[in-house]
């Protein structure tokens, strides 16, 4: 649904146009609120998702069993779950292959933990991404076939027909949701939900929700065979921590498996997750927002610039001391790769810049750049233009890039077409993201044809300025209560996004600058009630300065409301986004 401009405002503090429901929309959110008895501001949200009135009261208590898809429902999936089980039975040797990124990490890890369940171990293999690049490989395939019977291949291996080919003498167990050629590797089975002959239905599925729903399979078929697996409840902190890491959608059963996976996070029984909350500095159970932003770029830090396996190690490690020791390890890569991301990402933006941040692709391409934080500086510069994003790190003859997308536009499938096209040596991915290889002399051509494949699918219709709004809240009104029932229409990420409120025509009490560029406030409406704010970053932009000099005048001001705790006290604050006079 198109939104309208909201409160006439074109061009905010931090030149944003803001844009409200659209009538329609209105319309539902008020028939839901008189219909159900839930707040106003609820029912906006709700409206907004897509939740029809008589569906709300379910959606805010997701069940898993109503909302978990039949694993059968999936090629290869009884031949995959068959032949794992024939393996633990016959204490055979199972290799686990795995990609060097979250996903990867937690479905490497949600094997290993279930193999230990089952009195078994499983060799981990997880390449480096300088030295071997993403996926199986060859001379990996091969070394991993000769001594072992089984290799499970977790978020990889769908394009791999040469690796799968070289590990003679093992079967090939490929469980993946990267997006599928015209033809197969000839493994044992190919689960993968976004192969060319699936339905579809299961295609927002990360890769450790596939691996999730084979272990799934698994305990049905040892059931049939009376006998008892290990409790698969208690593995869903991983797959909701790949879920959210991996940018998947939050919808469906992926919004189930993540509130009931946070709620097992918070029991603090899984050492990995813990020394990553500690080292964090968690003061209270994680979100969803930690997932994506505290856990995942600290379990990703290995693969990116350290040692491949070390995320994977930490998720699937049963050893407090050697959690805490791994998990103080990739947060000092993490603040290592914090270093050499800012240093590419002013090259990349100034290069974006100069080539014009309305086109259907923002690309950006430099000498020597580090194949680990290309992906990352893709992902902000899609934040900031809301355009699909491309970075290339170059090295001889060739690039090796990571590219982001928005809502709506299939990257993956679009990479995919310029490798089938030889444009590019390689290239694969998902919807949201996408990884190529990538000849120099045909670096320019290649964007050129792929900033085309994306404007078909509209990547340069979106505003680069718009920000989306949910409607109007009175501070009176905004509290913890509130809060806590918006919440239960969480998780809110990617596909989903969480609710945005304006407080209209607020005159400001307080205004301070905290840190290097952080903004504090104290609002209120002239009726008594006050909310404290916090703006982030606000002094990066146009917001901070022109909040602290008020001098007396009023604003609108937009952003998220959430629970402050602070010494056992909890508060609402507004996480302040932007501002426009009033």
């Amino acid at each position: 649904m198109s939104g309208h401009t909201f409160l006439g405002v074109e061009n905010s503090l931090t030149g944003r146009r803001w844009i409200g429901p659209a009538p329609e929309q209105d319309r539902l959110a008020e028939a839901m609120a008189q219909q159900t008895t839930l707040p106003r501001p609820l029912c906006q949200t709700l409206a907004r998702l897509g939740v029809a009135v008589e569906e709300a009261e379910a959606y805010l208590t997701p069940a898993l069993r109503d909302l978990l898809p039949d694993p059968r429902g999936l090629k290869d999936m009884s031949k995959a779950a068959e032949r794992v089980l024939q393996a633990v039975q016959a204490n055979e040797k199972i290799a686990i292959f795995a990609d060097y990124d979250v996903d990867g990490g937690s479905s490497a890890a949600l094997l290993i933990d279930w193999l230990r369940q089952m009195g078994r171990s499983g060799t981990l293999y997880v390449p480096d991404r300088i030295d071997e690049g993403y996926g199986p490989n060859d001379e990996a395939m091969a070394q991993l076939a000769r001594a072992h019977d089984l290799i499970i291949c977790v978020d990889c291996g769908t394009l791999s027909h040469g690796p799968v080919e070289a590990a003679k003498g093992a079967d090939v167990v490929i469980l993946d949701h990267h997006l599928g050629g015209e033809t197969l590797p000839d493994a044992l089975a190919v689960v993968n939900p976004n192969r060319q002959d699936e339905s579809g239905e299961c295609s927002h599925l990360c890769a450790a929700a596939v691996v999730f729903l084979m272990l799934v399979e698994t305990g049905r078929q040892m059931r049939e065979a009376g006998k008892q697996g290990p409790d698969l409840m208690g593995m869903l902190d991983l797959v909701a921590l790949a879920t959210v890491a991996d940018v998947a959608p939050l919808r469906g059963v992926n919004r189930a498996f993540v509130r009931q996976g946070l709620r097992i996070m918070a029991r603090r029984e899984r050492p990995g997750l813990v020394a990553l909350a500690d080292v964090g500095r968690l003061d209270g159970p994680p979100t969803s927002y930690h997932l994506g932003f505290v856990f995942g770029p600290r379990v990703n830090a290995g693969g990116r610039i350290g040692k491949a396996d070390l995320g994977a190690r930490l998720l699937a490690t049963d050893n407090p001391h050697e959690a805490t020791a791994m998990a103080e390890r990739l947060d000092e890569l993490n603040t290592e790769r914090r270093d050499i991301e800012a240093s590419v990402r002013a090259a990349a933006m100034a290069q974006a810049e100069e080539r014009g941040l309305d086109a259907p692709l923002v690309w950006a391409a430099g000498e020597g750049w580090h194949p680990g934080v290309v992906g990352i500086v893709a992902s902000r510069l899609k934040e900031a233009t809301n355009r699909p994003a491309v970075v290339i790190g170059l090295d001889g003859d060739e690039g090796k890039g990571s590219g982001r997308s928005i809502s709506g536009v299939d990257l993956g499938a679009s990479v995919q077409r310029l490798t089938a096209e030889g444009l590019l040596i390689k290239g694969g991915g998902h919807r949201m993201a996408a990884g190529l290889t990538v000849a120099r002399d045909q670096l320019e051509d290649a964007m050129a044809r792929l900033s085309d494949l994306l404007d078909r699918q509209g990547a340069g219709a979106a505003g680069p300025a718009d920000l989306k709004l949910d409607g109007l809240l009175m501070p009176g009104a905004a509290s913890v209560d509130l809060v806590e029932q918006i919440e239960a229409a969480g998780p809110f990420g990617a596909g989903a996004a969480g609710p945005r409120y304006v407080f209209a025509d607020m005159a400001i009490s307080f205004a301070k600058r905290v840190g290097e560029s952080h903004l504090k406030l104290r609002f209120g409406d002239g009726l008594g009630a006050q909310l404290d704010a916090i703006s982030f970053g606000a002094f990066d932009t146009g917001l901070g300065a022109a909040l602290e000099a008020h001098g007396g005048a009023r604003f609108h001001l937009a952003g998220r409301i959430e629970i402050n705790s602070w010494q056992g006290r909890r508060s609402v604050q507004l996480r302040l986004e932007d501002a426009a006079p009033a």
